[in-house]
């Protein structure tokens, strides 16, 4: 038992060191492209400004794997849709709001407006046009996602939906929102479901990093045509938990 608690005790120390010289320069690259993004990246195109606000999630993933060992397997990205799309992801740790933003770039992500009050990544978020809800009025909140949603979609951007609302633990499955299934459907584009399992490898609400690989499943994308949002929801919801179930840890 004595040796089994050294171990433990070992790997949390290492993860800390590991965690502690990840977020130095994840705090830099942040405060560098964040005031880059609030100045003079907010006269630019939008698409032009995520493809070089989005370079910093990039530097922020490959560091993540030089600091803390965490690897990426990326199956399906020959099924993310040449036009725009609804994406459906899993929502479990903070590692795939940076991934699938520079993934899915053009994206407008649906996301909670408190948000854009975090210094520079707050503050950069507001100029990436996202659609910023409160989660508090949800009559209101799907109003919008429809309203601004289809806007997004008509003028080529990708709109990225998180349909459990917030970031689940790996292994639990959270309540599944039709607003993204309804903005589809209201837009007549396609689904792409996306699986992944960070949490276990970037846990919510924790400040280490833990070594290991991140499986990333991109699904086929979905026809919406003809389908009700309820049963669209459910079918997606299938996909996306199925293939949580075959990801390794």
């Amino acid at each position: 038992m004595v040796k089994l608690s050294l171990y433990i005790n070992m790997k949390i120390l290492i993860s800390f060191i590991r965690s502690t010289i990840f977020y130095t320069l994840y705090g830099i690259v942040i405060t560098i492209f964040g005031t880059f993004t609030c100045t003079f990246g907010a006269i630019l195109p939008i698409k032009l400004r995520q493809n070089v606000a989005t370079f910093a999630n990039e530097i922020i993933i490959k560091w993540l794997h030089l600091s803390c060992g965490i690897k990426l397997i990326v199956d399906g990205l020959e099924n993310i849709p040449d036009t725009p799309c609804v994406i459906l992801s899993k929502h479990q740790s903070g590692w795939e709001t940076f991934y699938l933003q520079r993934l899915l770039r053009p994206v407008s992500t649906i996301l909670k407006k408190e948000l854009f009050w975090i210094p520079f990544f707050g503050w950069a978020l507001y100029f990436m046009h996202p659609i910023a809800i409160d989660r508090g009025n949800p009559r209101k909140a799907l109003k919008q996602i429809l309203c601004q949603g289809t806007d997004r979609l008509s003028n080529g951007q990708n709109v990225l939906i998180y349909p459990e609302g917030t970031r689940v633990k790996p292994g639990v499955i959270g309540r599944y929102g039709r607003s993204g299934a309804a903005l589809a459907i209201a837009a007549n584009v396609p689904i792409l479901p996306i699986s992944h399992n960070a949490g276990h490898c970037w846990p919510k609400h924790s400040f280490l990093k833990w070594p290991g690989t991140i499986h990333v499943v991109i699904a086929d994308a979905i026809n919406t045509k003809n389908m009700d949002s309820r049963h669209l929801t459910e079918h997606v919801k299938n996909i996306i938990e199925t293939a949580q179930k075959e990801l390794k840890i």
